[in-house]
């Protein structure tokens, strides 16, 4: 299964619409990151590695939803750090859902059912819940014991309340195909949560462990094994046909890091959330003086075992959209 139907509407329309106003470059989701500051030390993120005066800030209510609306993207994660510590994440929740853009906001859920009732369910609202492997992986990942069984009460808990949930699942070179088919098979059969999504572990420099990233090959042998068997299909994963082609070897495609810019306390993030080039102060700056040709496998040696969603996904929405075959097939797998 693909993206919800509603998202790959709003989507089609988008993407639509730029072509119409002969856009090159637009920003489809913006990775928001109201703060650095997280109540974890994941191993794989390096967040909290940030000076000590920023991880105490967080960015005004005002800010982060008029860099949104600068960027005329449709659809906002809200990220972090942990977003649930900052005391105002609900108000930029809900005027951002008041300005219509569709809402995932990220956490590890350990802070869920203290602050979940300063939310409303909403259509064009989803918690995005972080699930790293079933509980001894995902506790080992997070680098926290009882972590897993905190995230699934609280996934149970928003669901109860008229939720949606999404799950998002980072997957390292110590994981098997068996490992990403167990963790999936149990958020989609036993967990039942809306939608998952996945990433093969991206080399972020500042993460504390730089041993387990995936490279490009162990990524599509990976996934490959772990998709086979029609697989795939069966779990309500909230990505295109073309980017699970992708990860698995199927076809190539080309880095868009401008369709998922991040913007946190810092300005926006040149050229992309994993690359850290400098910082521009407007969104216009970024997409007019980054010189983005010089990114991507082949061009940068940072980027050549990257193969995250946060460059390849905008380019596989993208490629679906202009191919008549490729917009059924998307279609026909929601």
């Amino acid at each position: 299964m693909g993206m919800p139907l509603r998202q790959s509407i709003r989507l089609g329309a988008f993407l639509a619409k730029q072509k119409l106003l002969r856009k090159e470059k637009f920003a489809i989701l913006v990775e928001l990151e109201p703060l650095f500051a997280c109540n974890l030390k994941c191993g794989g993120c390096g967040k909290i590695q940030q000076p000590a005066h920023l991880l105490k800030q967080r960015m005004p209510v005002q800010q982060a939803v008029g860099a949104v609306e600068e960027s005329g993207a449709p659809m906002v994660s809200i990220a972090g750090g942990e977003p649930l510590m900052h005391p105002q994440i609900h108000e930029i929740t809900r005027i951002l859902l008041e300005r219509n853009k569709i809402v995932f906001l990220c956490t590890n859920a350990l802070l869920l059912s203290k602050h979940i009732h300063k939310f409303k369910p909403h259509r064009n609202f989803t918690w995005m819940v972080h699930i790293d492997g079933l509980e001894e992986k995902h506790d080992a990942s997070v680098r926290k014991e009882g972590g897993f069984q905190a995230a699934v009460e609280a996934i149970q808990l928003a669901k109860s309340k008229g939720f949606k949930v999404m799950t998002n699942t980072t997957f390292f070179n110590t994981d098997t195909p068996q490992d990403v088919i167990d963790v999936l098979d149990y958020l989609n059969d036993v967990v039942k949560v809306d939608n998952m999504q996945l990433s093969p572990g991206y080399a972020y420099e500042k993460a504390p462990d730089q041993e387990h990233f995936l490279g490009v090959q162990q990524t599509r042998e990976l996934f490959s094994k772990a998709f086979a068997d029609g697989r795939r299909k069966k779990w309500r994963l909230n990505h295109s046909p073309v980017f699970l082609d992708f990860i698995e070897g199927k076809r190539d495609l080309e880095c868009t890091p401008w369709g998922i810019p991040s913007y946190s306390l810092l300005g926006w993030q040149r050229p992309c959330y994993l690359l850290d080039d400098g910082y521009a102060k407007t969104w216009r700056e970024l997409i007019e003086e980054t010189e983005w040709d010089k990114f991507g496998r082949g061009k940068d040696p940072r980027c050549a075992n990257c193969m995250a969603h946060c460059g390849y996904e905008p380019t596989a929405v993208i490629a679906t959209t202009s191919s008549l075959k490729e917009t059924i097939r998307a279609a026909v797998s929601v």
